[in-house]
């Protein structure tokens, strides 16, 4: 498991694991409001998202080999979905320590929202969902398609679109977990 010291990232990655816990569930893995972020570099004020996100595991070697072994598995995006559904709704969610804590996010290869992001280096996400809020500040790093994270980001997604390019860039999202808040704040233990 992941050394996790902040209280706001334990709060962040258990919240985060809640409502994908649902949408796994309830709702076929749609992602749900609190999977979309809100972009805000600071060149300007304008939300430039929503941004879907995911996080992933700290060792996600062996998951990405299952991930991978569905979309090879079927061309067909009914039963891709049943799998991965199958996959998720077990034990995935359960340990919200088993996840690194960064936020990561796929864009076209010629995205310029993707360009901006890796020119500023850092950025501010929002994220919300019912009565809940963060505000995320975090320094963006593309990764090479080799990384680990890279691997597993992209064949969770496979999984769940057919259509997504075999080429795509990834970014890492990494908080600052000393400047970013929430709304309720984190609860005392």
């Amino acid at each position: 498991m992941t050394d996790i010291n902040s209280p706001l990232e334990r709060y962040f990655l258990g919240w985060q694991c809640r409502i994908r816990q649902q949408a796994v569930r309830n709702d076929e893995g749609r992602p749900s409001e609190g999977m979309r972020a809100g972009v805000y570099v600071s060149i300007s004020e304008r939300n430039l998202g929503p941004l879907i996100i995911n996080i992933a595991l700290s060792d996600c070697v062996e998951i990405t080999s299952e991930f991978k072994h569905v979309v090879k598995k079927t061309h067909d995006p009914k039963l891709r979905r049943d799998s991965a559904l199958k996959i998720l709704q077990s034990a995935y969610y359960q340990y919200p320590a088993k996840f690194d804590g960064a936020i990561y996010a796929t864009f076209a290869v010629g995205s310029e929202l993707a360009d901006l992001l890796v020119k500023q280096q850092q950025c501010r996400l929002a994220i919300r969902q019912y009565n809940q809020t963060f505000d995320l500040h975090c320094v963006v790093q593309e990764l090479p398609e080799d990384d680990d994270k890279f691997q597993v980001t992209y064949w969770h997604n496979k999984m769940f679109n057919a259509t997504m390019p075999a080429q795509v860039r990834i970014l890492r999202f990494l908080p600052d977990w000393e400047k970013s808040v929430a709304e309720p704040g984190v609860q005392a233990a």
